[in-house]
């Protein structure tokens, strides 16, 4: 499947939302386990810099929850660059519920905020608010997850979230040589929340690259699970992850199965595969893939427990999304590099991709301490 035809696909997900579940969500997040919850890197461990003197604009940032580890690294590196521009902000954590995110965005228009920039966390349950936001003239700037079916979205900035699951299936490729190995190779596939539209740009970039070789028997599914509501997990939790690979473990792979391959989109249920296969798992320990680089997952790689995470830094995204807002508030044209690919379900939304890439044991220290993203005793 081509990158365009996943937008297609989007309004297929949000159906299976209404099946699996969505919504208030506190209850998960407070049982996520410690692992999720590591220091903030390097950069955010330093002093914080003097804020700039207020130039008497206000910016309403709204992030999803403060229980995910880059969450916090996402929403403290924006305030902390919007400041330094001379913005006011106002930073709110919504301990991923929608009602309580809905609000928060309610009190930023009301208190005078010029722009909004948001990391939704359910990308299909902030319409209203969203024409409320329109309706006082205040430009949207989608941060990272896309808000759907509004026309109140002025701009989407995020990684090139299809490229996140083509490399993680590249890698998996490559370590594997599946183009010349006979195989066959077991594989089990745990996919992000079927209520955050990346979560199927990341699952489907994979699948793209792996189906030929899926196709041609060289990788099986011993489970059957394939499809991506079936796959999904609610609220990218770690418990929902280990309890479902636990189910999968003990029916597929108790008499001693090798697991090959598990493919997982994201670093918090990694960490979840991770801890089901400690707990249940005798055979050759599998590749996992993983995204974010979270702490507890660096330290699973270093200790060959994760095979690879995609690197996002949220540095070079969080300085963009001030860079749109400065031009946003200037009247200039905004830097844009995607203007095809993330329909909303009403407007295609013009936007901009920060490239990722993936870390492993190989280039870690390049990537996560030469860069000052973490410390090494950070990763001890």
């Amino acid at each position: 499947m081509k990158k365009k035809v996943i937008s297609a696909l989007l309004s297929v997900a949000m159906v299976a939302t209404l099946l699996v579940g969505c919504g208030s969500k506190p209850a998960e997040e407070a049982a996520a386990p410690a692992a999720t919850e590591e220091a903030a890197p390097a950069a955010e461990a330093e002093a914080e810099a003097p804020a700039a003197e207020s130039n008497g604009t206000k910016v309403g940032v709204a992030m999803p929850t403060k229980d995910l580890q880059r969450w916090n690294q996402d929403g403290e590196n924006m305030k902390k660059s919007l400041e330094a521009e001379g913005y006011e902000v106002d930073l709110q954590y919504a301990s991923n519920d929608v009602a309580t995110q809905v609000s928060q965005i309610e009190n930023m228009i009301n208190g005078g905020c010029n722009v909004l920039v948001v990391a939704s966390i359910d990308g299909s349950s902030l319409g209203d608010v969203m024409a409320k936001a329109k309706e006082a003239g205040i430009p949207v700037v989608a941060y990272d997850r896309l808000i759907m079916n509004t026309d109140a979205v002025s701009y989407y900035a995020t990684f090139d979230n299809y490229m996140v699951g083509t490399k993680q299936g590249q890698y998996i490729v490559d370590a594997l040589d599946l183009e010349n190995a006979e195989g066959p190779f077991n594989m089990e596939i745990t996919a992000g929340a079927p209520d955050d539209n990346n979560a199927l740009y990341f699952y489907q970039g994979a699948i793209d690259v792996l189906q030929k070789y899926i196709d041609a028997g060289k990788i099986v599914i011993p489970s059957g699970q394939v499809d991506f509501a079936t796959v999904a997990t609610q609220s990218w939790a770690t418990e929902n992850a280990q309890s479902r690979m636990e189910n999968i473990l003990s029916s597929n792979y108790a008499d001693g199965t090798n697991l090959d391959i598990a493919l997982c989109s994201n670093d918090s249920t990694a960490l979840g595969v991770e801890n089901a296969l400690a707990a249940n798992y005798t055979g050759e320990y599998p590749i996992v893939t993983g995204q974010d680089c979270d702490i507890a997952n660096v330290k699973n790689m270093i200790d060959g427990k994760q095979s690879m995470s995609i690197f996002k830094d949220t540095r070079t995204l969080a300085a963009q999304v001030v860079k749109m807002v400065g031009q946003i508030l200037s009247g200039e044209a905004v830097d844009v590099n995607d203007t095809e690919t993330y329909d909303n379900g009403v407007t295609v939304v013009p936007s901009y991709l920060c490239e990722p890439v993936f870390a492993d044991i190989n280039n870690y220290k390049e990537l996560l301490i030469d860069s000052g993203y973490y410390t090494e005793d950070q990763l001890k």
